[in-house]
């Protein structure tokens, strides 16, 4: 378990201690020796570190079962005067080196060609590089006596990434970085741009800020406009199945057979009864009565002949009563 960085070599003090035995490619793949791992060297300017540089490196710690990876890292005084300026200084690339997980061991200020002095001092059995000629220093390939001497271990390049892609694509969007970091800060002078080239680009951060502005209104609206149509087709589906409903109740009320009509019809009769009542029957019981005697009533008193006096009219009214018990 990987838990702190790769050790430079100038302040390790785990040394190969073991002889340093010259191996064939053949007995390294076989795992010998078996008292120490082969050491394999890899060297390079590192700038950018990205994942082509590690993918070499890996390979270089699985050529052989058993191998333990230095990294040679040139510092800026020498890439400077063989290969140009570089985006990070030395101490940047040794730091980026000593993270990487397949790394075992760090070289500072490694030599541009390689010596036998400089091979022998770090026991180095082995060198990884990719295979293509690298001419430099006045040298049609700097590894040309390396792989002469059979201890060239080729490795293969990772297509379509590389520092020279990426540094090219800060250079064909500079003004696009440049904009980026003034939006984050930083001057005119840190980036080292005219005042009218400052000017330019911040006029462009607002527009590009106005633009963005639009296009979110514009996609707000159009979420509008969506669910307003979403809520307006929701509303019509409600009020057609409203509708349906009020128009069935509607008609089962009002309708030719509704409930209203025949509620009307018994009302209608009730009140055609209550106008014209059933006749009475024309023969109807009578009691039977004298012929010859047509009966008054005893209230009634007879007007012409009034009583001259108290007993008379005693008289009178016993009459009468003999009379209702005759015709009882």
């Amino acid at each position: 378990t990987l838990t702190a960085p790769a050790p430079f070599a100038d302040e390790t003090s785990c040394q190969c201690q073991a002889p340093h035995e010259k191996l064939t490619i053949a007995q390294a793949r076989r795992g010998t020796p078996v008292d120490r791992p082969v050491r394999v060297y890899a060297d390079g300017i590192f700038d950018l570190f990205h994942a082509g540089h590690a993918r070499a490196l890996m390979q270089a710690k699985t050529l052989f079962p058993n191998s333990y990876l230095l990294v040679g890292v040139c510092s800026d005084d020498l890439t400077h005067k063989f290969k140009g300026f570089t985006v990070m200084n030395e101490t940047e690339r040794y730091e980026a080196l000593r993270h990487c997980r397949y790394v075992d061991e760090v070289i500072r200020d490694a030599p541009w060609t390689l010596t036998p002095e400089f091979l022998e001092k770090h026991k180095i059995d082995f060198v990884a590089h990719d295979d293509i000629p690298y001419s430099s220093a006045g040298s049609d390939d700097v590894y040309k006596h390396i792989k002469e001497a059979g201890m060239f271990v080729p490795t293969q390049r990772t297509e379509g990434i590389s520092t020279s892609d990426i540094i090219t694509r800060i250079v064909r969007d500079y003004d696009v970085y440049a904009r980026r970091n003034l939006q984050r800060g930083y001057t005119a002078k840190e980036l080292n741009v005219s005042f009218i080239s400052e000017k330019k680009y911040r006029f462009q951060n607002q527009v590009d800020k106005m633009k963005e502005k639009v296009k979110n209104v514009e996609e707000k609206s159009k979420e509008f406009v969506y669910k307003v149509e979403e809520k307006s087709h929701d509303l019509i589906q409600k009020w057609e199945e409203k509708s349906r409903e009020f128009i069935g109740n509607f008609l089962e009320l009002f309708g030719p057979d509704g409930a209203w009509k025949q509620m009307f019809q018994e009302r209608s009769g009730r009140m055609l009864q209550a106008f014209s009542p059933r006749q009475s029957p024309n023969s109807s019981p009578t009691r039977g009565r004298s012929p010859s005697r047509s009966p008054s009533p005893p209230w009634v008193i007879n007007k012409t002949s009034p009583p001259s006096s108290p007993k008379a009219a005693s008289a009178s009214l016993s009459s009468m009563s003999e009379g209702d018990e005759d015709e009882k």
